[in-house]
């Protein structure tokens, strides 16, 4: 599988997200699903564009902080890929849509979120939420007529209903004993 090639492909900088299973699963996801024009947001170390890159999808790069962005340049380089880089917090600085949005967002329970000093790799928010549910109020402006959202989420986001709501489909799950299940949620017009 193209996930475990990139990987091994990898260079990770200080304070950026590392993939691990959760990545895994999307990267599988990307490989299966992905088509057209892609944003890999929250990309970390690029892994996921990369991927898309690698089946024929023309990527745009994004995540809020400045060492994701230059490690998935970086990545894109090593792994002979091109697309566009942007720093963006979710939609903010994102022009266009997309056919394809992969999001492996932070889905950690912390405290709300602008309240005090917060891991933005990892923390959610209140329930792990605040973040994923800001991205679910917003995409919609940003996809095409034809498209597919690949989306991470944990138990403790209570992904079951938004299998419910957005009519998704759960197309990666694994339990791991003390974290309990994380899903890969695919919805959209496909």
């Amino acid at each position: 599988m193209l996930f475990e090639e990139v990987r091994e492909r990898l260079v990770v900088h200080r304070n950026v997200y590392k993939p691990l299973e959760d990545s895994r699963m999307l990267g599988h996801s990307v490989e299966r699903y992905a088509f057209g024009k892609m944003l890999d947001l929250g990309t970390g170390t690029g892994i996921h564009g990369i991927i898309g890159s690698l089946k024929g999808c023309r990527i745009t790069f994004s995540d809020i902080t400045k060492e994701s962005v230059d490690c998935a340049r970086e990545n894109a380089r090593i792994n002979n890929v091109s697309g566009d880089f942007i720093r963006s917090d979710l939609f903010s600085n994102i022009k266009g849509r997309f056919n394809t949005i992969a999001f492996d967002p932070p889905y950690l329970r912390s405290r709300p979120l602008g309240k005090g000093k917060t891991n933005v790799r990892t923390d959610g928010g209140i329930g792990g939420r605040e973040t994923i549910d800001r991205f679910l109020k917003t995409y919609k402006k940003h996809v095409l007529r034809k498209h597919t959202v690949l989306l991470v989420e944990s138990y403790w986001n209570d992904f079951q209903n938004d299998v419910r709501e957005l009519n998704a489909s759960i197309v990666e799950r694994n339990h791991y004993p003390l974290l309990g299940d994380f899903v890969v949620l695919k919805f959209g017009s496909l």
